[in-house]
């Protein structure tokens, strides 16, 4: 964990600065590509995968509407609830993103000798997997510790 921690940390500050305004917070990138995956998604939707509480999200949301980075539209099966768009703008940032980093990664992978390169890639699908296991379980049973049975003197 600490190592992908570290690299994405060390990837979004080499990238920062190459970015065209406005500079995004890491909350509001997460939420734009939560968007980007599930275009559509409500305000409460996208504070549950986010693990964030829905206020927080919604200040994420009004942050990056006024950047014009992210469109409310009202849901018409249920007026009260807001749907969320990422913005052609938004569109073209992360796909700017996506090539700057890939572009980065991949030069500094170029340079690492092939042995190398191929135990990345071969522990891909297994930390895929891994992925998709910690998505599965809810937060709350994760913190949960066993109970702890107390015997009677």
């Amino acid at each position: 964990m600490d190592v992908t921690v570290a690299m994405r940390r060390l990837v979004r500050r080499r990238l920062r600065d190459e970015m065209p305004p406005p500079r995004l917070r890491p909350a509001q990138v997460e939420l734009l590509l939560v968007v980007g995956r599930r275009p559509g998604i409500s305000v409460a939707a996208a504070a549950r995968e986010l693990h964030l509480a829905d206020n927080s999200v919604s200040t994420l949301v009004n942050q990056l509407a006024g950047m014009e980075m992210l469109r409310r539209e009202i849901d018409p099966a249920d007026r009260r609830a807001a749907r969320l768009e990422l913005t052609p703008m938004a569109r073209r940032r992360m796909a700017e993103w996506r090539d700057r980093r890939a572009r980065l990664v991949g030069a500094r992978l170029e340079q690492l000798p092939p042995e190398d390169v191929a135990a990345i890639a071969a522990a891909l699908p297994a930390l895929r997997r891994l992925l998709s296991r910690l998505q599965q379980t809810p937060p709350e049973e994760d913190a949960r510790e066993p109970p702890v049975e107390i015997q009677p003197s």
